[in-house]
């Protein structure tokens, strides 16, 4: 629950503003601006496409400078020569996910670096090939599963195994994800479970789930694409053996950003894991040299395959230094502050919320289920707040506490009210 008082006014939101720690990040986004009133709306899409950093222009136009003034020598000219361009940003993508610097990569896409990881770490047999899901994971996931099984011969109906909730229900509980997990873990090949369900906002509990699975002889892949910059994450100390991640949702690295993929410490060195390669994954002190022999780099370094894209690198940077400022542990107690807000003001709405309740359980995503959702969703941005949908039923807001405010709560919960008055629904 809060630790504060709430009252329903304007003014209560406005003093909350002004005794946050973190208002001023604020400052450092480009709020979007309201076509019909010239004022800054109030963005609830941080889980689709976070806001630009201001900084993110001048560090994109540096590179653009670099290459201009330098051309091929940019990739060994300070400052951060190209060739080097991650080696000061993985520490900060570290610091975001839970892991050593070793264990991450900055690279590809999402599902590009999730299809690289499954080549190595889904070995299906006739008696060990399926994938387990949670019920409804992001499509892409669902798409990649499946077609990881057809690529191995087997029929994806038969491999994709979901985890459901309880009839009547919409989240998954941790004992019915283990109970099936241990019923059925003999035939599992991989366990690739979204830290943050994209749809619904649950949290799982991941580590009782990596230790059940690695007991039942199971890899363990993580989707944390909804997790990463929204709430706290441990991947190393979870043991998960691999995981993925974009960074244009909380991370704000911008639109298609480059990824980033996580391999535990502990295959660092398994260089007979079979793998797709290219040449960024040969070992970084002989790379340029190009040698006919492949020597693969340890740790997460060895599933890279091509050349950094630098602009984006050069987006990520500026995000990731507000992050490695803000702290996330100061960025989760705001994060519950304000979703605890929006809570209290549109309770008395009587809407069906899909979000658990227990703040454990879930990040800055709140998601409900409502009729008409495009039709609430323009409603909502006509009055200047920025909602988005899944279809068919669900309204997803998601709160960034980077930059949003405890007016921008106040302004949605004012908007939906509005809306429910007009319809003689409150």
């Amino acid at each position: 629950m809060m630790d504060f008082r709430f009252r329903a006014d304007e003014t209560f939101a406005r003093e909350q503003d002004q005794a946050d720690e973190l208002a001023s990040f604020r400052e450092h986004f480009c709020l979007p601006i309201a076509p019909s009133t010239g004022q800054p709306q109030h963005y609830f899409c941080g889980h689709s496409l976070g806001l630009q950093p201001k900084t993110v222009r001048q560090a994109v136009l540096a590179e653009l400078d670099r290459w201009a003034s330098l051309g091929v020598a940019g990739h060994f000219t300070p400052p951060h020569p190209w060739a080097d361009y991650a080696a000061d940003l993985l520490p900060l993508v570290a610091e975001l996910v839970g892991a050593q610097p070793e264990e991450v990569a900055i690279a590809n896409g999402l599902t590009v670096n999730l299809h690289l990881l499954m080549a190595s770490f889904y070995r299906p047999t006739q008696q060990r090939f399926k994938i387990m899901l949670e019920a409804r994971p992001f499509p892409s996931d669902r798409y990649a599963a499946a077609s990881q099984a057809a690529f191995h011969g087997f029929n994806a109906q038969e491999a994709i195994v979901e985890i459901r909730p309880r009839p009547g229900e919409d989240l998954l509980r941790t004992e019915d994800m283990l109970e099936q997990l241990d019923r059925e873990g003999d035939q599992v090949a991989v366990v690739l479970l979204a830290a943050v369900n994209y749809a619904t906002g649950q949290f799982f509990d991941i580590a009782p789930i990596v230790e059940l699975a690695h007991a039942k002889g199971c890899v363990v892949c993580v989707d944390a694409a909804h997790a990463i910059g929204n709430v706290p994450l441990a991947l190393h100390d979870w043991n998960v053996d691999c995981a993925v991640w974009c960074h244009y949702k909380y991370v704000n690295a911008g639109p298609g950003a480059v990824a980033g993929f996580f391999v535990h410490a502990r295959h660092a060195r398994r260089f007979d894991l079979p793998r797709l390669v290219g040449w960024w994954g040969h070992r970084s002190d002989t790379r340029f040299l190009m040698p006919d022999t492949y020597e693969l780099a340890p740790g997460a370094a060895g599933w890279q395959l091509s050349n950094l894209p630098i602009l984006s690198m050069a987006a990520l940077r500026a995000s990731l230094d507000l992050f490695h400022q803000a702290k996330m542990a100061r960025l989760r107690a705001k994060s519950l502050r304000l979703t605890e807000y929006a809570l209290a003001l549109l309770d008395g709405l009587n809407l069906q919320l899909l979000t658990p309740r227990a703040p454990a359980l879930r990040g800055g995503q709140l998601s409900w289920r409502v009729p008409e959702p495009r039709r609430l969703a323009n409603w909502l941005q006509s009055h200047g707040v920025i909602v988005d949908v899944r279809e068919p039923d669900i309204l997803r807001c998601a709160v960034a506490p980077l930059y949003n405010s405890f007016q921008d709560i106040w302004r949605l919960a004012t908007a939906w009210r509005a809306l429910t008055t007009e319809r003689g629904e409150s």
